[in-house]
């Protein structure tokens, strides 16, 4: 089967990539540039975008640096974050605002950093809530794969935007967007989107030819030039595809990236041996990154946590498909790295939150033990650093530690689901719902202030969104198979194994 050509817009692709990316710079580098809340919007305080803002009287800043504060996640009560150039400059009480510094009142409310979210797929915006009552194998059947197949430019553009904002206005400030559509009009326009978004991204890429020539110009012509863009290749490790398998591993080598992979997410997938075919190519290691790991055996568990291979684990999509639940404490008590990820269409919605209390709660149901791993701490903890560490990026997110990028969030406990205070670690995760995030920012730069997104027609959002879909699923449009690549350079085209043997895509 083949796609049909997109028209393409009359622009060079560096030139809108690099545009938007210095778009999302902007603020930063030019320090009078002032951003501002919609002119419908009820709340009119002028949004700060100097190159230097100071948080000041926070009533507790967890900084996830126990060299900061107190206890393993750092905390400090009554405390100011000095924001400088896009890094955290200072974390400390009664801090002095230097000159042309922005002071931001954060009296009563809560700064930590912001959510890393280390799996999902924003695409899947199109099928939320569909397929409830399927299986993975079913929800692909009937839902992901007949959307996927009618996507557009337009459409993706539309989509990555929405999802992508409703992360944003749940916290998350690093997301890693694993992605499987290979028309090359469709790529350009995924990245597009996401660029301009504001957000931090990694575009992991799932290359359906074994060389390395889309993923490298996918690279360095569409996300390197994002000043918040990074690259992983993706895969699905089974036997039928280890070919392509060992090919992804040597293109991320040769790249200098981290290689991401689904993993043993049903039981039906045990015979593709997805553990065992990544370690013959050589690929368990410190920079592999495995999604769900749900049906490993003990040995397999083991042998991630000795190559300090890195785990995603998606409990509200697990849940939502009866997948299973990952054996999230034996992964806990070996030492592997674990971070959180929404899982796009399956998750329904981007509320943190809800994934880190669905990720306490499924243990405690499975053990019938509310002392099993993990606790309040270990998942607020896996839902920040724990993820930044997961994908490799703890040098520079992940904690409020002085010379990391300014990636905050504010949260507000004085509302009606969250007040009155009684242990806010706990109350974070077990009563905070998004619209308790007051603020974002991304490399210092506010995305949410005041409880609303800075500058984004959300109406507009939802109604591109809305139209895209009535679209798709009338059939209207340029029709594009997953396994097609007519729409890339014709040296590009290739298409997929016909034989999948279960393998999530």
């Amino acid at each position: 089967m083949h796609s049909t050509p997109t028209p393409q817009p009359v622009h060079s692709r560096r030139d809108l990539l690099t545009g938007l990316g210095a778009a999302a710079a902007a603020p930063l580098l030019l320090g009078a540039t002032t951003r501002s809340v919609p002119r419908d919007s009820p709340d009119r305080r002028p949004v700060p975008a100097a190159r230097t803002i100071l948080l000041r009287g926070a009533a507790l800043v967890i900084t996830m640096d126990p060299a900061l504060g107190s206890g393993a996640l750092g905390t400090i009560e009554n405390a100011d974050v000095l924001m400088r150039n896009g890094a955290i400059a200072s974390v400390g009480t009664a801090l002095q605002a230097p000159p042309g510094a922005r002071v931001v009142d954060a009296s009563g409310k809560l700064v930590m950093p912001g959510f890393v979210d280390t799996h999902t797929h924003l695409w899947q915006a199109a099928i939320r809530g569909g397929c409830t009552d399927g299986d993975l194998f079913g929800w692909f059947a009937r839902c992901a794969d007949p959307a996927r197949s009618r996507l557009t430019p337009a459409a993706l553009h539309s989509l990555v935007r929405l999802a992508a904002f409703d992360a944003v206005q749940s916290g998350v400030t690093t997301l890693v967007d694993w992605v499987d559509i290979f028309a090359y009009d469709l790529i350009e326009s995924y990245v597009r989107a996401l660029a301009g978004t504001g957000v931090r991204f990694t575009y992991a890429m799932f290359p359906p030819k074994p060389d390395a020539v889309l993923p490298t110009k996918v690279k360095k012509d569409l996300v390197d030039p994002v000043p918040l863009g990074s690259f992983q290749v993706a895969t699905h490790a089974a036997r039928a595809l280890q070919h392509l398998n060992r090919a992804h591993w040597e293109a991320a080598q040769e790249l200098g990236v981290m290689l991401n992979s689904h993993v043993l997410e049903r039981p039906e997938q045990r015979a593709d041996d997805p553990i065992g075919v990544l370690t013959d190519i050589g690929a368990l290691g410190p920079r592999l990154l495995i999604n769900h790991a749900i049906h490993l055996t003990d040995d397999e568990i083991d042998a991630v946590a000795d190559h300090d291979a890195r785990a995603a684990h998606c409990p509200l999509s697990n849940m939502r498909l009866a997948s299973g639940v990952m054996r999230l404490p034996e992964f806990g008590r070996r030492g592997v790295k674990v971070g959180l990820g929404l899982d796009g269409g399956t998750d329904d919605s981007s509320d943190f939150h809800a994934l880190m209390k669905t990720a306490i709660g499924l243990q405690r149901a499975r053990a019938q033990d509310p002392g099993v791993y993990p606790q309040v701490h270990d998942v607020l903890r896996m839902a920040t650093l724990g993820g930044a560490e997961a994908l490799g990026m703890a040098d520079r997110v992940g904690s409020l530690t002085p010379g990391k990028r300014a990636d905050v969030v504010v949260i507000d406990p004085a509302a009606l689901n969250f007040a009155p205070r009684f242990d806010w670690i706990g109350q974070i995760v077990f009563n905070g719902r998004p619209e308790n995030v007051d603020s974002v920012f991304v490399d210092g730069r506010p995305l949410k202030y005041g409880g609303l997104l800075v500058d984004i027609d959300t109406s507009r959002v939802v109604r591109e969104a809305e139209a895209a879909v009535t679209r798709l699923r009338a059939g209207i449009g340029s029709v594009v198979v997953v396994s097609s690549l007519t729409a890339t350079p014709p040296s590009l085209s290739h298409p997929l194994p016909e034989s999948r043997n279960g393998v999530r895509v």
